[in-house]
């Protein structure tokens, strides 16, 4: 108890004085000459967030001067986005997003990261814009209805439906605020939410949408020095001459987490999970199946408890597969196995709740699963279960009932020839040479035998 006491009052001295030492960095001007680089490369999604996230705070831990995000993106899904968006904002050191090489651009919801951002860099001929939302789960090109005509010729509205208009209205009142807050163009903002407008890089600076345009990381920190910012409320200022840029890459839990959240891996994840589970309890004791089957199916769920998965999809496959096992148990002449591969092929294009380029699941691997499926479930456990039915043809329990025929003259043990083979037998009778005799039990190598005319009266 005193050990205890000892290691409680310990803790909270150290709470203490890690507290103080905090609020005294805090108020102490940055004096580290270091910008810790990041890389969004590919589509915005729940690994990306992961790696700015973890970066970003380590970033702060390590005193960095700053963070560099050096963007080319067409966009990715509105939770990762938004994700990003609230570690930029509560950052207390500066964020800079660059979009950079040329050529680059930050589309989608990389124009929202970039309106979120302390700085906002382009390189020469890169864009932005495109900013219109596609779905609930994930932000992507310009919706083509703008350009479309009503039944009378007229121009129809862009977003017609009352729910695509609640996205888009939330979505411009949202980067309208990111403006605000750094004192950039909210009339342009709202307008690349709404016609999915783009700029050109010399065109965005024109506009007040970015910061500086820079050729490259070189001339970015130069046009930087001396630069003031409002950083969480503090005025920061600065200094890039002697500045030091570390550039960090995604390490292997990002590349992890981008695996297997890619919507086709996840799905494969899925279906080999429901196959080893499936293919466990029809043989139970198999015990690879079972545990390959539940890391993969763990793997699957984690991976769509982070996208925007629609569940109606999910149980949809779900259906259509337990349609298809019926279909095995149940003579229906092919229609629920039929009804389940509908089932599942719907419930699979369905699955992913967004139209976001690279989050979709190729048809091609939804069929060749669709196929297997079915040939797994009506024709493998089909064969299966049929085959427990059928007579043992080998092993011990084969034994019992067969005929076999005496060697030789004996009382209480002799030999018998049975199934190819000379057999050691016992009998509460006296056989004869030739005596035909029924296998009753088995004990070891000792088989019990009966006559047969004696088993036919009885």
């Amino acid at each position: 108890m005193i050990i205890r006491n000892i290691q409680f009052v310990l803790l909270i001295f150290l709470a203490v004085a890690a507290t103080a030492y905090a609020g005294e960095k805090d108020s102490q001007p940055f004096k580290t000459s270091v910008i810790i680089q990041l890389e969004i490369n590919d589509v915005i999604g729940p690994a990306t967030a992961d790696y700015i996230e973890r970066n970003l705070q380590k970033a702060v831990d390590s005193g960095a001067m700053a963070v560099l995000i050096r963007m080319d993106t067409p966009g990715g899904l509105d939770i990762s986005m938004r994700r990003i968006i609230k570690q930029i904002i509560a950052s207390p050191i500066p964020v800079i997003s660059y979009v950079a090489p040329s050529g680059a651009r930050a589309a989608s919801a990389g124009t929202y990261i970039l309106y979120a951002s302390h700085i906002a860099a382009m390189a020469p001929a890169t864009n932005l814009g495109a900013a219109t939302p596609v779905q609930f789960g994930g932000f992507g090109d310009f919706d083509d209805d703008k350009d479309k005509t009503d039944k009378n010729g007229d121009k129809a509205e862009p977003f017609p439906a009352s729910m695509t208009q609640k996205m888009v209205n939330d979505a411009a009142a949202y980067i309208r605020g990111l403006a605000k807050m750094h004192g950039r163009n909210e009339e342009w903002a709202e307008k690349a939410v709404r016609e999915a407008a783009s700029l050109s890089a010399a065109e965005a600076l024109k506009l007040n949408v970015i910061d500086i345009v820079a050729v490259d990381v070189t001339d970015l920190l130069r046009q930087l020095h001396g630069r003031k910012v409002n950083v969480s409320g503090k005025e920061f200022i600065f200094d890039t001459g002697q500045v030091e840029i570390n550039n960090i890459l995604p390490d292997w839990r990002s590349e992890f987490l981008a695996v297997i959240t890619n919507p086709s891996i996840a799905y494969i994840l899925l279906m080999v999970g429901i196959y080893g589970l499936v293919f466990e309890f029809s043989n139970p004791g198999s015990i690879v199946p079972g545990t390959i089957g539940s890391i993969c199916l763990l793997l699957a769920l984690y991976a769509f408890q982070l996208l925007p998965v629609n569940y109606a999809g999910m149980g949809l496959i779900l259906l259509g597969i337990a349609l298809m096992i019926a279909e095995a148990f149940v003579t229906s002449f092919g229609i629920l196995g039929l009804g389940g591969i509908v089932a599942f092929v719907i419930g699979s294009v369905i699955l992913m709740d967004t139209d976001m380029p690279g989050f979709g699941i190729d048809p091609g691997l939804i069929a060749g699963f669709a196929l297997s499926s079915a040939v797994f479930f009506i024709i493998v456990i089909g064969l299966l279960l049929k085959s427990r039915y059928r007579p043992i043809v080998s092993g011990k329990e084969e034994m019992i009932g067969l005929v076999g025929e005496v060697i030789d003259d004996f009382t209480g043990t002799g030999m018998i020839h049975i199934h190819s083979e000379n057999w050691r037998a016992s009998c509460d009778q006296p056989l004869r040479k030739n005596e035909k005799v029924r296998v009753t039990a088995i004990d070891g190598l000792l088989l019990q035998v009966m006559p047969i005319n004696t088993q036919e009266n009885e």
